[in-house]
């Protein structure tokens, strides 16, 4: 009689055995993870699968399961606590068996941007994949567990993942165009179209690739639809099971996948669909604009290791994210170590003096509480300096039909930047229309009036007490 043992169950089993494993747990050799390991935070209600997945993962030496969960809540709160570069997730665990790992990885990636998802799934549906792949697919990855041991394809993924990459199952991307491209069911130039669907390329992407506007292609894939629906009037229920697979993924992704959400910062994509804003048009806004910057960065380059580098600007952007976001702000870009933002637009906020300076409060804070592992690990400390300015910009959606961006353009952006260049580490320099716009009282000074670059008068500034601690007044240094 011959037992047929399922691929994770046998890791679980054996995986003492890898010749790997021995290599890290035998006599003479380190049982510590590397250097540059990517931590991992593993989540399953099944122990068995649970183990062997950890197993696997923990077999190849650069990577590191840091936390495990067997629940939604237990995600959460797990990977807050350990903040992982990817988590790894099944798709149903309890209290409802539905679709909580998807949901939770989701939540995740809202919390902390640009960690990497891996879900194992047992079915090869494409629903689930396009539900978890349905506001972009950079930083994700869809396997199937009955597969996932199957040579590297699971440490492959997550390191695909960790940098920003896409990891599908090949059965998935098949399943999702497959059913509606089998011979004979469509045209040629029908098929090539539904293809493109199932890869998610929006509308207008394949307007700009066909050369055509997109109403003409939107009237192409409702056309296509109808075909499809004609198998459902035969018998065919996939044929109506990929309809509304596809036409969801259409709906979710159009305009705020793709070419918006990707390209576009937060709620803006849902804004901009909303209103019909179209390329080029601008509208008059009053805001708070923030710029933050690194000092002394340079210097730290110079002197810093590449890797260990990157791996600090990611962890500073993704606390200073949080930060922001968590005051209802906007951030606008990234760039080297210098971060924009806005608040009070592209929706609407009264008191956006108040949260800009609430942000950049609380980038100090986190930025102070990273600096504190980064010293114990022999790192250089990020020191932040903050320009805040308040003013009217004029708002609009520049570039082209294949790269767009949401763009704030007035004297009051430029002055934000010359504010945050006066601001020494750990500082807030505010501009006067900021102050004295705001309505929660804050510990500022005043700073003598002084011209900056690329100004003709003297600006009036003040600079917020670093920690509760009064600022001396004196010359602005930049």
């Amino acid at each position: 009689m011959v037992c047929l043992v399922p691929p994770i169950l046998w890791v679980a089993a054996h995986w003492r055995q890898h010749p790997r494993m021995r290599d890290l747990n035998g006599v003479g050799h380190s049982a510590s993870p590397p250097e540059r390991a990517i931590d991992v935070f593993l989540a399953d209600d099944n122990l068995i699968v649970r183990e062997g997945v950890r197993a696997l993962i923990e077999r190849d030496p650069d990577l590191r399961v840091v936390g495990v969960a067997a629940d939604y809540d237990e995600v959460i709160s797990g990977t807050a606590a350990t903040e992982p570069q990817v988590l790894v997730t099944d798709v149903r665990m309890p209290p409802s068996f539905h679709r909580e790992g998807i949901d939770a990885a989701k939540e995740v990636r809202k919390r902390f941007p640009g960690t990497g998802v891996v879900v194992l799934s047992q079915y090869d549906d494409p629903e689930y994949a396009v539900s978890l792949l349905a506001e972009g697919s950079a930083g994700y990855g869809y396997l199937l567990k009955d597969r996932v041991a199957e040579g590297n394809q699971l440490a492959d993924a997550i390191r695909s993942v960790a940098t920003g990459g896409t990891a599908l199952d090949p059965a998935i991307v098949e399943a999702l165009v497959q059913p509606v491209t089998a011979p004979g069911e469509l045209a040629p130039a029908e098929e090539e179209l539904l293809g493109m669907i199932a890869e998610g390329k929006p509308i207008k992407a394949i307007a700009v690739a066909r050369r055509v506007p997109p109403e003409a292609v939107d009237a192409e894939v409702e056309a296509v639809f109808v075909k499809l629906a004609a198998g459902v009037a035969q018998g065919n229920p996939a044929a109506l099971n990929r309809l509304r697979l596809l036409h969801q993924a259409i709906v979710d992704r159009e305009e705020q996948g793709e070419t918006l959400s990707r390209l576009l910062p937060g709620r803006l994509a849902e804004k901009l669909r909303n209103s019909r804003q179209r390329i080029g048009e601008t509208e008059t806004v009053i805001v708070t604009v923030l710029m933050s910057d690194i000092r002394s960065y340079s210097t730290i380059a110079e002197h810093a290791d590449p890797a260990k580098l990157a791996g600090q600007l990611n962890t500073h952007r993704a606390a200073m994210n949080r930060a922001i976001l968590g005051e209802g702000g906007t951030v606008m870009q990234f760039v080297g170590d210098a971060v924009m933002a806005v608040f009070g637009a592209p929706f609407p906020q009264p008191d956006h003096p108040d949260r800009a300076v609430a942000a950049a409060a609380g980038m100090h804070a986190l930025q102070a509480e990273i600096n504190a592992g980064w010293a114990a690990e022999g790192l250089h400390e990020f020191g932040l300096g903050i320009g805040l300015s308040t003013g009217q910009v004029a708002a609009a959606l520049l570039g082209s039909e294949e790269r767009l961006e949401y763009t704030l353009v007035g004297d009051t952006v430029n002055l934000s930047q010359r504010l945050q260049q006066l601001a020494a580490a750990g500082e807030t320099v505010l501009s006067e229309p900021t102050h004295r716009a705001l309505t929660v009282p804050s510990d500022a000074i005043a700073l003598p009036a002084q011209l900056v670059k690329g100004r003709d008068t003297p600006i009036l500034a003040y600079k917020l007490a670093r920690s509760g601690t009064p600022v001396a007044a004196g010359p602005m240094n930049p």
